[in-house]
């Protein structure tokens, strides 16, 4: 028998765990946490008039200037049909350039533009908002400790799927915190 609809609980909001997932609580929770995570961000870039994810093609150009497409393409690990929408939609509102490269002209070049740099500061802003809004109540022991725990979460899921796109630490897949 279940309860009326009235009377039901948002999933996403209790500590009830489903049958199939009573065997992964932390993962059910992580699952939970990042969904979460992801409508809040979604929020925040909204008002950016960006799209989640379009924010990390733009800080990997920021930070290492243009770059060919198709190693974007890798280094963000999503299909490239959707990387390619992404950057359609950053083209029409001029934060992004594609060119084809000089050295290859079947690859594409792809780099921020000048009128990126106010989108900078704005997502900047943006992130700095989730994270205080993520971490509200936690001391900062509390916020090094889950950085260390998320690290070495990261790190076996990284060496279970054999897909690590930034190491931070040396060796073995070692990340620092």
């Amino acid at each position: 028998m279940t309860a009326a609809p009235e009377t039901q609980a948002d999933p996403a909001c209790t500590e009830t765990l489903p049958l199939a997932a009573r065997g992964g609580p932390v993962s059910h929770a992580l699952s939970r946490v990042a969904r979460l995570h992801r409508i809040t961000a979604g929020k925040l870039l909204k008002a950016l008039d960006l799209y989640p994810g379009q924010e990390f093609l733009m800080m990997r150009l920021w930070g290492a200037g243009p770059v060919r497409q198709s190693e974007l393409i890798k280094e963000v690990g999503l299909d490239p049909s959707t990387v390619t929408k992404m950057l359609q939609r950053l083209e029409q509102t001029g934060h992004v350039s594609r060119c084809p490269d000089a050295s290859d002209r079947r690859a594409v070049m792809v780099e921020a533009t000048e009128r990126s740099c106010a989108l900078l500061t704005d997502v900047s802003h943006a992130w700095t908002r989730l994270e205080e809004r993520t971490l509200a109540g936690l001391d900062q022991d509390e916020r090094h400790e889950l950085a260390r725990l998320l690290a070495k979460v990261e790190d076996n899921l990284c060496t279970e799927t054999a897909d690590c796109p930034e190491v931070r630490g040396t060796g073995g897949g070692a990340r620092q915190a």
